[in-house]
């Protein structure tokens, strides 16, 4: 299995060996969706809330008497069956929607994942990213010369001028190999990887 290598103009020049144990494995599209799935449930936060038939605001009053008026018996106007009544099930602020995917599950999905992409020319290599300040417009310029106008950037060594000068691209993620999410990998069109963070990729999920 090798991978493309890309110099500064975004031209493929030459390939490098990557491991099969990350980038040659079968794709497992169930896998991959339980991964995504349980990510993006990990990530909710319980906070919505709604109220029962005991804490919203209503009066305690019979709205009319038991017998003798020809409609339906009613006891107050908080149930759930009148407009504007409480909710039977309503969402606590405490909900949890935490999903729990095993390590080995998770290793063989994010495995999968990078060897789709690179069955589909979706990731290359390139020797290296840095800027020489911490200004938005360099890395610009630099990834608009490579063609890349939505990519995930991974990278071994990330400084603080590479980190204030990526925050502010909308389509560019640049993260270290431990940050690599599964949703981020999916999502962008390309996903450019350097030499030193290749290595570490084969060491955590080889």
């Amino acid at each position: 299995m090798e991978l493309q290598v890309l110099n500064a103009q975004g031209e493929a020049t030459t390939t490098v060996p990557a491991p099969a144990t990350v980038f040659g494995r079968e794709f497992n599209e169930a896998l991959v969706h339980q991964l995504v799935v349980a990510y993006q449930a990990n990530a909710r936060q319980g906070t919505r809330a709604q109220k029962d038939r005991a804490t919203v605001k209503h009066s305690t009053r019979k709205p009319w008497r038991q017998k003798g008026t020809g409609r339906a018996r009613a006891g107050m106007t908080s149930s759930p069956i009148w407009r504007g009544g409480g909710r039977t099930f309503p969402n606590s602020p405490d909900e949890n929607f935490t999903q729990k995917i095993n390590k080995k599950m998770y290793r063989a999905g994010l495995c999968s994942i990078f060897s789709k992409l690179a069955a589909d020319g979706r990731i290359a290599v390139i020797d290296g990213l840095s800027v020489e300040a911490p200004k938005t417009k360099l890395l610009a310029g630099k990834l608009r010369a490579m063609g890349l106008d939505s990519a995930l950037v991974i990278t071994d060594a990330m400084d603080e001028n590479l980190l204030l000068a990526s925050r502010n691209l909308k389509n560019v993620l640049v993260v270290e190999p431990r940050y690599a999410d599964p949703l981020s990998l999916i999502h962008y069109k390309k996903v450019i990887v350097t030499k030193g963070a290749m290595a570490k990729l084969e060491e955590m999920w080889g």
